[in-house]
């Protein structure tokens, strides 16, 4: 029977996380440093840290393999 450890697949979602928020943090990375889009990147960005600080809580928060591949299923 093959067991999985819970916590080790949290580290493994929270990797893919950060890489599909940094994927989506990039283009804004760049229009942040146009002054007269820089507000308008910096309100987008705020969008997306929120987006993924609600990820993050519920990867943290998941109780089963099942959970976890759910959430990176939706992140994909």
């Amino acid at each position: 029977m093959i067991v999985i450890n819970v916590d080790k697949a949290k580290g493994v979602a929270h990797k893919v996380r950060r890489a599909k928020r940094a994927e989506e943090f990039a283009p804004l990375d760049v229009k942040a440093t146009i002054p007269s889009e820089a507000t308008a990147a910096e309100e987008a960005r705020a969008a997306i840290r929120a987006k993924y600080a609600t990820v993050q809580d519920n990867i943290d928060a998941a109780a089963d393999v099942a959970t976890l591949k759910t959430i990176v299923e939706q992140l994909v």
